[in-house]
């Protein structure tokens, strides 16, 4: 394994006020978000989103990776250029997400397995020749009274730390995303216990499937209220909480955490990642943002599906990453807004 491929994408990747953009969004989670804009789910509508997204001027100041989806990997601009080569063009890094989703976990009710493990090398191999420099595995896990359960944070993490092992083996950097999900009623206090039990364990078993951990991003959740609790946290509380469990569990090897929205409103995941990287608590790592809805969302709307709309789509994509870029230096202001 040359060590310096992979070290190269780390520093590509965690360059000062930059982040990525998770563009890897499902067949039925991309339809969730046409269905918003009244526009048809069809293939070449997914190509003309992409790329309009990878296209954006000036965009490459403060993306430095952007997670594709498989079908996104494959496909080419208006001129016939593959997208993984618009994107690297522009000094970006291009990514792939490579699980294939939940299922429900046997004898845990309430929870889910991440499925993908089958043939992961041989994908890894065909996608690094796509042009994909680093990859993403996503597990969840809901709050509630019984979940999650000790087997499903066990066997999530094997996984996790399988994936990223067969990543490393193929000098493709893993993104290991623990997403704790914020669906529920759940107090931050019981965000914090079930990230503190979910991250141990997960770094517990990277250690011992000898992942190296200087060549992984962690894409981990925010310590945050359930959307349905009475009594939300504010950003102060979120970005402390989330400082104080990540301190516990994250080894200060591991060199860039890139957070992912997980539902967050586009201004709450700006302002949560500006408190943590303004807070004077010690923190080894750099903290940046691997968002998806949290970046688009503004740019989905101004588009419409419609190529007249391209401009303004692309200039609303332009200032949520800026914004971002701009809490990831610690300087984000709500009257940038």
């Amino acid at each position: 394994m040359t060590n310096n491929e992979l070290e190269k994408t780390i520093i590509d990747i965690t360059q000062s006020g930059k982040g990525i953009l998770a563009a890897d969004e499902s067949f039925p989670t991309i339809k969730k978000r046409f269905d918003s804009i009244n526009l048809e789910s069809t293939e070449e509508n997914r190509r003309a989103y992409r790329e309009l997204l990878f296209t954006t001027p000036g965009i490459n100041e403060f993306i430095s990776g952007v997670i594709m989806f498989d079908e996104t990997m494959r496909q080419q601009d208006k001129q016939g250029k593959p997208l993984p080569k618009v994107i690297s063009d522009q000094s970006i890094v291009p990514g792939i997400k490579v699980d294939k989703g939940t299922i429900p976990l046997v004898n845990s009710e309430g929870d889910k397995i991440t499925e993908g493990l089958d043939g992961l090398g041989k994908r890894l191999e065909e996608y690094k020749q796509l042009g994909a420099r680093f990859a993403k595995w996503r597990a969840v896990y809901s709050i509630s009274e019984y979940n999650p359960r000790r087997l499903s944070i066990k066997l999530n993490a094997i996984s996790l730390a399988r994936y990223a092992a067969i990543c490393q083996s193929q000098n493709i950097v893993p993104i290991v995303e623990p997403e704790v999900l914020m669906d529920g009623d759940h107090t931050i206090e019981s965000c914090a216990d079930v990230s503190r039990k979910v991250f141990h364990e997960v770094f517990h078993q990277l250690h011992k499937q000898h992942v190296v951990l200087e060549h992984i991003i962690l894409k981990p959740s925010m310590i945050i209220s359930g959307v349905k609790c009475k009594q939300q946290a504010d950003v102060k509380e979120v970005a402390e909480n989330t400082l104080v469990i990540l301190r516990e569990t994250v080894p200060a090897a591991v060199p860039t955490i890139n957070f992912l929205s997980g539902g967050q409103s586009e201004e709450i995941a700006t302002a949560h990642l500006n408190a943590m990287n303004v807070s004077t608590s010690i923190k080894p790592w750099n903290l940046s943002f691997s968002y998806g809805r949290a970046l688009q969302a503004p740019c989905l709307k101004a588009w419409a599906g419609k190529p007249e709309n391209i401009q303004v789509a692309q200039q609303a994509l332009h200032k949520r990453a800026k914004l971002n870029s701009t809490a990831c230096l610690g300087k984000y202001d709500k009257k940038m807004e």
